[in-house]
């Protein structure tokens, strides 16, 4: 046997570091090459990493919460020869690009996610990890559940006071509960913190008035559903705002720092927020001008599925340029969103309710459906004129969508 130490690969993108979230082995385990052996959170995913070789983990070298750099050895094995470490650590890093999956009852289910004391209690009372089902977050197997399992028993209730409660829940104490500032939770607050304190934001704000709106979709809902997909608000709002960016490019453009350079882009990726538990993702898609009402529907069911399940990839989640955000989804009506730098903008939409409008020349006061809208713009890149006469293009379509087929290819 000889020892193999290895380090944390570099997963691209210009990453250089990432959190320990979660150590699939432990020491004294025997490994299989390509057997998932820990979870790492980049500022993209977070994704699996396996094991680069066949053996036995002699040494655990960082802990789950560290933020460690590529190239900082984690893990050491006792292995036998016939692997090269740079044809390991190649395929290791290609392997990482893959997100995080969690078990499910399917033919090809991915590794239970456990601890590595729980894993030694599974051996210790000869239970197959794989069979148990995790009551944990996320589906993780606790000590709990595999006592349970082992004698034959339901599966126990979750734990009425987790140790680390989840970001929406807040344990029934009189004392202060500290959360750890870790994974997703800590990749968004960084990278918060880097939009707000980078780019001078400044966020603009109308009502739109959305009846012929809200007839057309529901025109076609039935015709959708028909091929199995659920078609939302969200298609039309984004053919009406990459209308408006071409008429507008700067809005669609980010600013180099480095090299103080506004870079126009000349496609069209659409950053969409997805709520999720464990926190704010933005999944893209890519050439979203190129694509049909009903394949941007089918393309946002996929994503915020797979994002729901923590199954994005990191390409997924990156190179967008331009961002919506419907906080309308869950109630509401205004908001000033936080740019997703290093984009320029970031268009938001509130709730869409009936409310009591003036029209006509006789001032009549009638009930319309209006939607909220807000477009958070970089100063240094976007002039309010500008930033306004955005809104209205985009408010323009909203409020008449026939006039978007016009200019479908």
């Amino acid at each position: 046997m000889a020892a193999y130490e290895w380090k944390l690969p570099d997963v691209g993108e210009g990453i250089h570091e990432a959190e320990i979230m979660h150590w699939l082995v432990s020491e004294g385990e025997d490994v299989a090459p390509d057997q998932p052996i820990l979870q790492i959170q980049t500022d993209k995913a977070v994704v699996d990493i396996p094991s680069p070789t066949a053996g036995r983990v002699t040494k655990i070298l960082a802990q789950e919460g560290d933020v460690v750099r590529v190239g900082t050895v984690v893990i050491v094995f006792d292995r036998e020869g016939g692997i090269q470490a740079p044809a390991a650590e190649a395929a290791a890093t290609l392997a990482a690009a893959q997100p995080a999956r969690r078990p499910d009852t399917g033919p090809a289910a991915p590794r239970a996610l456990a601890t590595p004391a729980v894993r030694k209690l599974a051996r210790e009372l000869g239970v197959d990890i794989q069979q148990v089902s995790g009551s944990g977050e996320r589906g993780r197997v606790m000590a709990e559940d595999v006592r349970a399992f082992a004698e034959g028993g339901a599966r126990p209730e979750p734990p009425k006071h987790a140790a680390t409660p989840s970001i929406r829940t807040l344990p029934q104490v009189p004392e202060d509960v500290r959360v750890p500032l870790r994974g997703t939770r800590r990749a968004i607050a960084e990278h918060m913190v880097r939009s707000k304190y980078t780019a001078p934001h400044v966020t603009n704000m109308d009502d739109v008035e959305v009846e012929a709106l809200v007839a057309m979709r529901q025109q076609m809902k039935a015709t959708a559903a028909e091929q199995g997909v659920k078609l939302t608000y969200l298609p039309f709002i984004i053919k009406a705002v990459i209308s408006a960016l071409k008429q507008f490019p700067y809005l669609n453009s980010s600013l180099d720092d480095e090299t103080q350079e506004i870079v126009l882009k000349p496609y069209y990726h659409i950053g969409i927020a997805v709520d999720d538990p464990d926190g704010l993702v933005v999944p893209v898609i890519r050439h979203a001008d190129q694509k049909s009402l009903l394949e941007l529907a089918r393309e946002i069911q996929d994503l915020t599925d797979r994002a729901h399940a923590h199954r994005l990839t990191r390409d997924e989640m990156g190179g967008s340029t331009f961002t919506i955000t419907n906080f309308g989804s869950f109630g509401g009506l205004f908001a000033t969103p936080v740019i997703n730098y290093p984009e320029v903008a970031i268009f938001g939409t509130g709730r869409i309710q009936k409310r009591a409008v003036v029209v006509g020349e006789d001032d009549r006061i009638v009930a319309r459906q209006m939607m909220s809208v807000c477009l958070t713009f970089d100063h240094r890149v976007v002039d309010g004129g500008t930033a306004g006469r955005f809104t209205n293009v985009v408010m323009r379509y909203l409020n008449q969508p026939a006039n978007l087929f016009l200019e479908m290819s």
